[in-house]
């Protein structure tokens, strides 16, 4: 079996960047990577995507929003990340199970056990061997996030970056709560640092960990 490799963090937190320049030091050192992404990764959970970011969708029931969830995990999980993982690759995704938890449970204050029911049903065996979470400020992060997405040129994905201060600061304060519930499993790195600072910290994390097996 391969290495499963999550990335999360809230919005703005840098996340995307550092899990590319992780899949190419990997590269260079030989390893098969599989960069992937949630909600997406596959064509049909890219089409519930487009659904679930589009800000024009924003009156979408909070449990309509966690049902699309499962269901682009389900097929991203069965189609992608299961048979890297059984070929033998690391594969790197941005956002997983966690980033549920932290927007469904905790932001939109949805049942945490309806959630981890799900969670558990879309995933099958597959959980994370480690997660690099990236935290930062909810002002500073939803500053950078705002930015990027005026630069955009194509569809703007903006529905979550809409959302009130408050519900962002619930989301940061879940994924700090997950962390601290499963040390071993996670990695929080201040993502308000110098970007090499960043990157040279999950290196460092990362390449730790696959020396374990």
């Amino acid at each position: 079996m391969g290495c499963f490799i999550t990335f999360e963090g809230p919005e703005g937190c840098g996340k995307t960047t550092q899990m590319k320049l992780l899949a190419n030091c990997l590269a260079e050192k030989g390893s098969p990577v599989v960069l992937t992404r949630e909600p997406g990764g596959c064509p049909i959970a890219d089409k519930i995507r487009e659904v679930l970011l589009d800000a024009a969708n924003s009156g979408m029931v909070p449990l309509a929003e966690l049902f699309l969830y499962a269901a682009a995990r389900a097929q991203h999980v069965s189609e992608v990340i299961t048979p890297a993982l059984e070929a033998g690759k690391i594969v790197l995704c941005d956002r997983f199970t966690d980033a549920t938890v932290a927007y469904q449970g905790h932001g939109r204050q949805l049942s945490l056990a309806l959630i981890e029911q799900l969670n558990r049903l879309a995933t099958g065996q597959v959980r994370p061997h480690l997660t690099i979470l990236l935290d930062c400020p909810v002002e500073v992060g939803l500053g950078r996030a705002l930015a990027r997405i005026e630069a955009t040129t194509g569809a703007k994905e903006e529905r979550f970056e809409q959302e009130s201060i408050q519900f962002h600061h619930r989301v940061r304060s879940g994924y700090l709560q997950l962390a601290a519930a499963e040390p071993d499993r996670f990695v929080v790195i201040d993502g308000n640092q110098d970007i090499m600072d960043v990157q040279a910290a999950i290196t460092t994390a990362v390449l730790s960990r696959l020396a374990k097996g």
